[in-house]
């Protein structure tokens, strides 16, 4: 959304071609955004009005294929007719990590265990922060990097802004349900932003969430819908069980569906994660191995929302200074197969 509002402000023509019925993609679901707790839907607000100001929207847009033709590229939908381009810009983002693949973590298995992107939905609409048993959670524990630095689960990178989130989730838990104890599970935590580690010591310090260096092993219910938790404590080297009537997932990012696929009619080279990869991370982050293809956003990388939108920035200059790709494959680079 920010690399076509600026696009067109910039006096390109730009359709930006968005799969689902909505504009905003994990953003919509966003509550409040870190580290100063800005309302999620005040940012969408903005980006969407500067793209409905200079750009057309196609929503519903699921693409089928894409081809190289004398002028640039020709994108296929399902639902719409032809668009032409002389260049394109991927932008098809993440997904979340399926929590059901750890099994020892009780999702969809056990009642009371939820991702963290369920949490924020629930404190996005205001809904009661209750159990299944329709009681207030009195102890709410945390599980850090679920998905994320997991050689069992292919996953070797860091998700970049999990461990932010859960320090934002617990907070608001607190404020939420002042009586209730938050315990916060990590393997280490990384503040990678500014104000994210004054946002960490008001969690402890005014918000008294207990942040224990440990890994979960194991959760199973309770005859009485409580949940244990059986953690090792990495500090002291000894085993922790602890009973909790809540268990958040910080469920961490993966390549989405559709980065695969476009990825696939493209031709980009991905990372060893999956990702696309850059053609220089250093010195052209937002272009591909593809003449006249770009990549924004966390389709190249776990990118917090200001990470995003700055990096959206930073494809549009490249796009708006970059001759068409017809012209950069007249020079000898390889371009897009038929």
């Amino acid at each position: 959304m920010e690399a076509a509002a600026t696009l067109a402000a910039g006096g390109l023509t730009v359709t930006v071609m968005e799969k689902t019925d909505h504009l905003g993609g994990h953003l919509a679901d966003w509550y409040h955004l870190f580290p100063d707790r800005r309302p999620g839907r005040e940012v969408l607000q903005l980006l969407t009005k500067r793209v409905q100001e200079g750009a057309s929207v196609l929503l519903n847009c699921d693409v089928t294929d894409i081809e190289r033709n004398k002028e640039g590229f020709v994108i296929h939908t399902r639902q719409h007719p032809p668009v032409e381009a002389q260049a394109l810009l991927v932008a098809t983002g993440f997904d979340l990590f399926e929590v059901r693949k750890k099994e020892e973590y009780g999702y969809g298995i056990y009642d009371n265990i939820i991702t963290s992107a369920e949490l924020e939905k629930m404190l996005s609409g205001g809904q009661p922060l209750l159990t299944t048993r329709g009681t207030v959670p009195r102890r709410v524990g945390f599980v850090h990097c679920v998905g994320s630095r997991d050689a069992k689960a292919g996953n070797l990178y860091c998700s970049r802004v999990c461990c932010i989130t859960a320090v934002k989730q617990a907070i608001e838990i607190r404020e939420r349900l002042p009586q209730a104890e938050v315990f916060s599970f990590y393997m280490d935590l990384r503040m990678y932003g500014m104000g994210f580690e004054e946002l960490y010591k008001e969690a402890q310090e005014k918000w008294a969430v207990n942040f224990i260096r440990g890994r979960l092993s194991e959760a199973f219910e309770n005859q009485d819908g409580t949940l244990m938790l059986k953690v090792e404590d990495t500090l002291t080297a000894r085993p922790l069980r602890m009973n909790v009537d809540l268990l958040v997932l910080m469920a961490g990012m993966v390549p989405s569906a559709g980065t695969k696929e476009i990825s696939r009619m493209l031709g980009l080279e991905l990372e060893e994660s999956r990702f696309i990869r850059p053609r220089d991370r250093h010195m052209s982050p937002n272009r591909t191995n593809i003449p006249g293809v770009f990549i924004a956003g966390s389709c190249t990388a776990p990118m917090s929302v200001a990470d995003t939108i700055a990096d959206a920035r930073g494809a549009a200059v490249e796009i708006m200074t970059s001759p068409p790709a017809p012209l950069l494959e007249r020079r000898g680079e390889k371009g897009v197969r038929s």
